[in-house]
């Protein structure tokens, strides 16, 4: 027992040696009088016998234990969270990270590419990337109710600062029509792009509310009786314009019947990313991650913590 006592102590020391004084495996064991690998055994010792606790004094470790229980409670292939004191730029950074990472990979991939206020802001902060190897192809239409090109669709900025492949959705969002969408679906022109969509490796898209103030809504691609009918079927959220209840189940029907975007990718073969913050966006993500409709997640930390607790 004494023998016992004496090695933690020396654990201890060996511990304390490195992780306060900041020693180097050599001058403990010079200053020990023990070799270099007694040294090394020591201080793995102390770990091992719990003498050493680690605290990180940072926001980033506190997001970084709410990313993990992000992801064992809806079973996440990928979460990052950022600091809450600046949600929009530190979510639109970190978005920016995340697609630059995969850009700058060398083995050739296709990416999908949603729309939104956030991958727009995201978009603004990547620097130019040389990846003439991947493709990126957009899942929604790049064409806005009056004609013009959609404000918030992300994809022809994105082509000016990469060198990637772009392949756009010449589209509406939402078609006049079930007939005119089911027209334009059909060309095989479109249907080639949504294959490929289908088939992409990583997917990053916007998570957008359905009520008041929703995108789609203030976007002009619903009116308000058209979006009033879906809040009373029980939508709560929308992903490329493909609205869907609080189980993440798509509303049958209605303005799903005249969506023109792509289907959302599998999550079985695409990592599908979703991005998005703020406690008015809390039903639509909880409902995106009940359905299984995003694999992936990029949010703040009050937004995580709240994702958590429901």
């Amino acid at each position: 027992m004494v023998n016992q006592g004496r090695k933690l102590e020396q654990a201890a020391k060996a511990a304390w040696l490195s992780y306060v004084a900041g020693k180097t495996q050599d001058e403990i064991a010079g200053i020990m009088g023990v070799s270099r690998q007694t040294a090394q055994r020591l201080v793995a010792q102390a770990m091992a016998e719990g003498i050493v606790k680690i605290r990180i004094d940072h926001p980033f470790a506190h997001c970084m234990d709410i990313a993990a229980g992000l992801q064992h409670k809806w079973g996440l292939e990928f979460c990052q969270i950022t600091p809450s004191d600046a949600p929009e730029a530190g979510v639109a950074l970190m978005v920016a990270d995340t697609i630059e990472q995969w850009l700058r990979r060398a083995e050739p991939l296709t990416m999908a590419i949603g729309t939104g206020r956030t991958l727009r802001s995201a978009i603004a902060q990547l620097p130019h990337i040389d990846c003439p190897q991947h493709r990126i192809v957009s899942l929604t239409g790049n064409i806005a109710p009056d004609g013009s090109t959609a404000y918030y669709n992300v994809l022809f900025t994105l082509s000016d600062l990469v060198s990637a492949r772009s392949f756009p959705l010449p589209l509406p969002v939402i078609a006049p029509s079930m007939s005119e969408r089911q027209a334009v679906n059909s060309q095989p022109s479109i249907r080639r792009l949504i294959q490929m969509s289908s088939e992409a490796a990583v997917a990053f898209v916007g998570i957008g509310t359905v009520g008041e103030n929703a995108p789609l809504m203030l976007d002009g691609f619903l009116t308000q009786p058209e979006l009033d009918a879906l809040v009373d079927a029980g939508a709560v959220g929308e992903i490329t314009g493909w609205a869907y209840d609080t189980h993440g189940a798509l509303v049958p029907g209605l303005s799903n019947d005249r969506v023109a975007s792509a289907p959302i990718p599998p999550r079985e073969t695409t990592l599908v990313i979703g991005a998005a913050h703020g406690s008015e966006k809390v039903p639509a993500i909880r409902g995106a991650l009940r359905g299984g409709l995003i694999s992936g997640l990029i949010t703040d930390a009050t937004t995580g913590a709240a994702l958590l607790s429901g």
